[in-house]
């Protein structure tokens, strides 16, 4: 028998996002009756016509679940490499500088930087497992939005202007992003209609169109003549991957994240557990003294992926010599100062049931799916998915990802936060330091994520305003970039959590313009 939703009652829940208009999507699967999965789905289609520049259709992505019967799983679509690379001697894939504000980044795009996109078959495969409400019901906000068009925020403007360069190398995404030769405006409308046939599409025919029908067909000519490495057969034996998440235990909690062999979790695991071993106090927060000892439980963990994760990330059951004690013990005393764009959604029900969901397409590659007015990724463009350098990539594998929803349990098993964040290599020190305030801290969740944060990366060290004044005189951590304001540079961290009355709550990461929404 067909699903109807007219039989279901309103569910309370909190849904936390990157936008207005991404929250409200996941919102009303609440008012529907369905679950934190139909939220964080409904977001996640949403997402892709309100937040165009961090994700859409083309990429990919991880998602968290835990349900209100106890079990946990990860559903791994995120971008997998081509199967072949030795035909291309000539690929298309060349640089672009990305300005954040005080400071650059190159990433490089073209054919020659598309992974096969897993999006698709991750909506698919959640609603199958996890969703309630019908896939017509769930994709609705989102169909709405892209037809008639959302207003453009200030913040959005912004996103838009900054990424420019790479959204407008074809005539496609300049018919997308200008009128009448300029960049549409903050205050003006922004619409995708073929996004919205797209989707209707999906509906209707699932994923065959996309896997095996005309739009693979397409890309995979495209990328064959062009100098991409795609092929046919690449879509055609995309899967997605339920994985069992990586657990750690600290404090009374347990951590759940996303396991090798992407990396991001498995290095807050990594953090966290340096911090634990520590006898000596954590210092107040935000002094210059608290915020050494993070540099130096991030220099640390930067060392330990370089030295071993990386090397070892594809192995069966590394996870747990990684995080062993005689591991850490290596760490542990060691000092290493002797001289973007992605998007998170966070959702909980009143049943117990989590959802925390990370999507991206890189900076998007510049090429657009035809008839969709969908974005590529360029997941083999991006440094911090190949740490090993360019075109090194092992084939038909999983890109190993920094991309880490995270959910905390409580010592009844029940979901009490939900976290996750955008930001590249900013994404592991993010969600480390939402977990750090939120329990060694004690901070609510909106002090939590409000708080101004730090990062150490390759001896530089990088700061939000409203530490100690002490703080940015730490030279010898390194060089110091500051910020005037909290940057998108340090991700957005839409989290949602579970009060002492048992009820969810929310915050959307004001970095990244998010939004929380509980009905």
């Amino acid at each position: 028998m067909a699903k109807t939703i007219q039989t279901y009652q309103k569910t309370s829940g909190t849904v936390a996002a990157g936008h207005q208009k991404t929250a409200e999507a996941g919102a009303e699967m609440f008012k529907q009756g369905g679950n934190a999965f139909d939220a964080a789905l409904a977001a996640m289609l949403a997402s892709c016509i309100a937040e165009p520049t961090t994700t859409t259709a083309g990429g990919g992505g991880f998602l968290l679940a835990h349900t209100s019967a106890g079990d946990s799983t990860l559903f791994d679509f995120f971008t997998q490499t081509p199967s072949s690379k030795k035909h291309v001697t000539h690929p298309d894939f060349f640089p672009v500088s990305i300005n954040f504000g005080a400071t650059n980044q190159t990433f490089h795009v073209g054919m020659g930087s598309i992974a096969v996109p897993g999006f698709v078959a991750g909506i698919l495969r959640v609603h199958q497992r996890l969703g309630k409400l019908p896939l017509s019901v769930i994709a609705a906000p989102a169909i709405e939005f892209a037809r008639k068009g959302i207003e453009i925020t200030p913040y959005q403007y912004s996103a838009f202007e900054m990424l420019s360069p790479i959204t407008l190398l074809t005539d496609v995404g300049k018919n997308i992003y200008l009128s009448n030769g300029q960049l549409l405006a903050a205050g003006s409308t922004f619409q995708l209609p073929q996004y919205a046939d797209f989707l209707e599409l999906l509906i209707k025919e699932g994923s065959r169109p996309f896997y095996e029908g005309d739009i693979a067909q397409f890309i995979a000519k495209t990328s064959q003549e062009k100098g991409g490495y795609l092929s046919l057969n690449d879509f055609k034996n995309y899967q997605v991957i339920e994985r069992k998440p990586l657990t750690y235990r600290f404090n009374k909690n347990v951590l759940l994240t996303n396991p090798p062999p992407c990396s991001g979790g498995i290095l807050i695991a990594f953090t966290l557990a340096l911090l634990q071993q520590k006898n000596t106090p954590i210092p107040p927060f935000g002094t210059a003294e608290h915020v050494a000892l993070l540099a130096n439980l991030l220099a640390n963990t930067i060392h330990a992926r370089k030295n071993e994760l990386d090397k070892h990330i594809y192995e069966n059951d590394y996870a747990k010599q990684f995080l062993s004690d005689k591991f850490l013990a290596n760490y542990q005393n060691n000092n290493p100062f002797k001289r973007g764009c992605t998007t998170h959604i966070s959702a909980m029900d009143e049943h117990g049931n989590a959802a925390g969901v990370t999507t991206s397409h890189g900076e998007g590659c510049g090429v657009y799916m035809p008839h969709t007015q969908v974005m590529l990724n360029n997941m083999l463009g991006e440094e911090d998915l190949n740490p090993n350098g360019f075109h090194t990539w092992a084939e038909n594998v999983r890109l190993s990802s920094m991309m880490s929803p995270s959910i905390v349990l409580n010592e009844q098993n029940r979901p009490v936060i939900v976290t996750g964040t955008g930001g590249a290599n900013r994404i592991r020190t993010a969600i480390f330091q939402v977990l750090h305030n939120l329990i060694h801290h004690r901070m609510t969740i909106k002090d939590a994520v409000n708080a101004p944060r730090m990062h150490w990366e390759n001896n530089q060290l990088f700061l939000e305003p409203n530490f100690v004044k002490e703080a940015y005189e730490l030279s010898h951590l390194g060089k110091l970039t500051t910020w005037e304001e909290p940057s998108m540079f340090f991700g957005g961290a839409h989290s949602v959590a579970l009060n002492r009355e048992g009820r969810t709550g929310g915050v959307g990461d004001s970095r990244r313009d998010g939004v929380a929404i509980t009905v």
